[in-house]
């Protein structure tokens, strides 16, 4: 099935909270791809979750992300998001 108006999302968090985040997506019925990835100033072991979702969907998501990971202060945060647009979507 082809789909339109669809929006793909990066998560990149810490370990620390890829678990939880995760799990609280699929939970809620959505498809996650997980991928270990390393990155930053110190190059500590970060999750990056893909999902594609409506474009209706993309709030909620990032609502779920913040029940996760919520900064602990002004200058550091536990989550980075990155929504795109996702002009093609097919799931064979």
């Amino acid at each position: 099935m082809i789909e339109a108006n669809m929006k793909l999302i990066f998560i990149i968090l810490g370990d620390e909270n890829g678990d939880q985040a995760l799990q609280m997506l699929v939970e809620k019925g959505y498809r996650v791809t997980r991928v270990a990835s390393t990155g930053g100033f110190l190059r500590r072991g970060n999750v990056t979750l893909m999902t594609g979702v409506q474009d209706n969907k993309v709030q909620e998501v990032i609502h779920l992300i913040r029940q996760t990971c919520y900064p602990t202060d002004d200058t550091h945060y536990h989550a980075t998001v990155f929504v795109v647009d996702l002009p093609y979507f097919e799931q064979i």
